[in-house]
């Protein structure tokens, strides 16, 4: 999803947080714990966290097609209103919690982790990352030609504005999955499909699986360290992944200025 994000973007910054899927997820997650629905259904928490999550998401799509026009530009800004929006929710119900215990469960959640997960939170999850995932690989070279240009795209054959969509929607139902299982990680979906990127190139046929593959490799490598550092406590995934993330990304930044983007 962060690969499909950054080549339909054509931006090394983007992610897919950025059309609300994580800020989505949380508010629907922590609807749940709030209202004590965790106590009482088994996958509530996951559940409400993957329709916060889709919500979202065409929320900030809906925005950006108001008036009949689309723009990259428009969605993007779309995104940082909802994000904000939402994450004031978030703090608000925070605030008005009414015990340490279920603040102590939000926060554990909204820190990411894979601690207390169970094999029916994978059997949930795995056909839509799965099937998100191989549709994004089927429209790969698509994205390719879009990177190009929406112009040079369309002479090629490209239904542009439905395959934007379709690229969009799809990115947005993986992350959903994916942080309805685990809360927020942050970072895997920007700094991995970028350092991909840079290692591999940007043919996203090559970058859309290789970028899968490694944001599992590094989330499980997390996980472990995360285990094992502090033992018998245990930080956060979420948590560890921003300490390494921004710092090696930032430092990408400074020693990788050359141009990634051009095919």
């Amino acid at each position: 999803a962060g690969a499909t994000m950054q080549g339909l973007f054509r931006n090394p910054m983007a992610d897919p947080g950025i059309i609300g899927v994580s800020a989505g997820g949380a508010l629907g997650a922590v609807i749940a714990i709030a209202a004590g629905l965790t106590g009482l259904f088994f996958l509530a928490l996951p559940l409400f966290a993957f329709a916060g999550a889709i919500a979202a998401a065409f929320l900030v799509y809906g925005i950006a097609v108001v008036g009949g026009h689309f723009s990259m530009a428009t969605l993007l800004l779309a995104g940082v209103a909802v994000n904000a929006f939402l994450g004031a929710i978030v703090s608000a119900i925070i605030i008005f919690l009414p015990d340490n215990e279920l603040l102590r469960e939000v926060l554990f959640w909204l820190a990411g982790g894979l601690d207390a997960r169970a094999w029916e939170h994978v059997r949930i999850a795995t056909p839509l990352i799965v099937g998100s995932t191989a549709v994004l690989l089927l429209m790969s070279r698509d994205l390719n030609l879009m990177m190009l240009g929406d112009d040079e795209a369309r002479s090629m054959g490209v239904r542009v504005g439905v395959t934007r969509v379709a690229l969009l929607a799809t990115a947005a139902l993986a992350t959903g999955a994916a942080v309805a299982v685990s809360g927020t990680i942050a970072f895997v979906g920007l700094v991995i499909p970028h350092v991909l990127r840079l290692v591999l190139g940007p043919d996203n046929r090559v970058l859309i699986p290789m970028s899968a593959l490694g944001g599992a490799v590094f989330v499980m490598a997390a996980d472990t360290v995360a285990r094992m550092v502090i033992e018998p406590a245990e930080i956060r995934v979420g948590i560890l992944t921003a300490f390494v993330g921004a710092p090696f990304f930032i430092f990408l930044l400074i020693k990788n200025k050359r141009q990634v983007y051009s095919l």
